[in-house]
């Protein structure tokens, strides 16, 4: 549905996208990520054909960016950070405005809107002013109007900005439940969200991309070893002996290291590597059972977002909360 290849941007003597590559398949949602500068609102404009990129080649729903970008705006909706609304037309008003500028014919242009507006959640203000409108709601208007023409493609910019709570669940459910029906690239400072939401992460770092996998073989690949969450508790309920605990574990073999996690209502809550290129899970169980404990709980654990974004772009933790 996405296909970048050699893409590239210079601004003068700054090359803002350096020779960049990766694809995305049709009903994916996609986390694109990057610290400040890195390359990734660039990226995003030349999908969107308000830039021209000055080398590569970029095709959106089959169609290339530059020889056939009115094609490609045809099928895709946009929504950036401020979306473009206008404070004085209401909220029906402004949607079907946006609808028939997308080319929608007359003929049920109406009942669009208003299955749009209620899937984005602004049909109980479809008759109020934008610009008497919460933050959320214009969010969400601005929504519906990216989707107003069923786009094959959505790019979302920090959908989620200046949300409370609520608003940003409420939102990130909107974009799950419009995966397979559009392809969505979802850019986000806000890494937990990419974790919730999206199948495949791209990560972009001074001009380049530095990952293009899913969350699962980005752990992988980074992990190399396994990583295993192992729960346990005492079958009479008295308090277990955290340190025999500790060493019953270590002794498994193929463990390389044990770390104490938490305690959780006379629970042990233990993080356990194994070494390189051994599974433990069916070791670590066989273990607990034979000690005459209660496994609670075993699953594999892997990096958190954050920690893949940090190994990867080389940034500072607070730059992590506020990639752009």
């Amino acid at each position: 549905m996405i296909k970048v290849e050699g893409l590239t941007k210079r601004y003068a003597r700054n090359v803002a996208v350096d020779d960049i590559s990766f694809e995305v398949e049709k009903g994916q949602i996609v986390g694109f990520l990057g610290p400040n500068g890195a390359g990734k609102t660039t990226t995003m404009r030349v999908l969107t054909c308000f830039l021209p990129p000055t080398g590569g080649k970029a095709e959106v729903a089959g169609f290339d960016v530059m020889e056939q970008s009115m094609e490609v705006k045809r099928r895709i909706g946009y929504l950036p950070e401020t979306p473009p609304l206008y404070p004085e037309m209401e909220v029906a008003e402004y949607v079907e405005f946006v609808g028939r500028l997308k080319g929608l014919p007359k003929t049920g242009l109406t009942a669009k809107v208003d299955e749009v507006c209620g899937r984005c959640n602004v049909a109980d203000v479809r008759n109020k002013l934008i610009g008497k409108l919460s933050k959320g709601y214009r969010q969400r208007v601005g929504l519906a109007a990216a989707i107003i023409h069923n786009p094959d493609v959505l790019i979302l910019d920090e959908p989620t900005a200046g949300l409370d709570p609520e608003q940003r669940r409420e939102t990130l459910s909107l974009i799950r439940q419009l995966a397979g029906e559009h392809t969505i690239i979802l850019s986000t400072h806000i890494l937990p969200e990419v974790e919730q939401t999206c199948q495949k992460v791209i990560i972009i770092s001074k001009g380049k991309v530095v990952a293009t996998d899913s969350m699962e073989n980005l752990n992988r690949r980074l992990r190399g070893a396994e990583l295993v969450s192992v729960e346990v508790a005492a079958r009479d309920g008295h308090p277990l002996d955290r340190g025999a605990v500790e060493r019953k574990l270590q002794a498994v073999s193929g463990v390389g290291h044990v770390e104490f996690k938490d305690t959780r209502d006379g629970r042990l809550l233990y993080t356990v590597e194994g070494a390189q290129g051994r599974s433990v899970k069916a070791e670590l169980a066989r273990a607990v059972v034979e000690s005459d404990w209660n496994l609670m709980e075993l699953h594999s654990a892997g990096l958190s977002l954050e920690e893949i974004f940090l190994q990867l772009t080389g940034t500072e933790k607070q730059s992590a909360g506020g990639a752009q």
